[in-house]
């Protein structure tokens, strides 16, 4: 019997990790693909990220104790208030050969907590209230904000600003409409989706 797919997950932060990771559990379930996932994350931030995705594919090759080639690598990076296909373009222009066609970029556009608020019809079902979501703007830590303050509002204590919830959220979450107000998201689910159809070999779940 095969193997799970081997998934890397690899974040510049834990507000990342805490979305992805159970949202990526979530499409491989309804693909019906056994994953194994691992979470390899920045240690710089998102200031670093690229460089340090750089050096995890350089360990991966050289065969550094607890590391192998992943089936699929998902780089999950904010978009920093830089054009989407820029940012999604910078990522991939650091991607070395032997990982390029395993590749699916996470690039949240300007920043993941977005993410977190994509559909305020099931954060509500969650958390008992509706977030309010600004027009897209680059302000930093705006949307940390908006999180932290729709958490409250709903008589939460947000002892991680929010993202203690992600899984609850991205359980509930319908991703059709997510997509439809996040386009960054969609785009993520897509792509995934489609890596995990197209893998020269899969483990579907029984």
């Amino acid at each position: 019997m095969s193997s799970p797919v081997a998934v890397d997950i690899f974040v510049e932060d834990r507000t990342h990790e805490e979305f992805l990771v159970p949202m990526v559990l979530r499409i491989a379930r309804e693909e019906s693909v056994t994953i194994s996932p691992r979470v390899r994350a920045a240690r710089g931030g998102h200031g670093t990220a690229v460089t340090e995705l750089e050096l995890y594919q350089h360990f991966v090759l050289k065969g550094v104790t607890g590391t192998t080639v992943p089936d699929v690598l998902i780089a999950g990076i904010d978009g920093n208030c830089s054009n989407f296909a820029r940012k999604k373009k910078e990522i991939e222009d650091a991607i070395l050969a032997p990982f390029s066609g395993r590749l699916v970029v996470a690039c949240p556009d300007p920043h993941v907590e977005r993410w977190y608020l994509a559909d305020p019809d099931s954060f509500c079902q969650v958390l008992g209230v509706r977030p309010r979501v600004t027009k897209r703007k680059c302000e930093r830590g705006l949307y940390k904000r908006e999180l932290a303050d729709a958490v409250k509002r709903g008589g939460h204590r947000p002892t991680l600003g929010g993202i203690e919830f992600a899984a609850e959220l991205v359980e509930r979450m319908d991703l059709y409409r997510a997509g439809k107000n996040e386009r960054s998201l969609k785009a993520f689910v897509d792509d995934l989706r489609s890596s995990l159809r197209t893998l020269p070999r899969v483990v579907r779940a029984i």
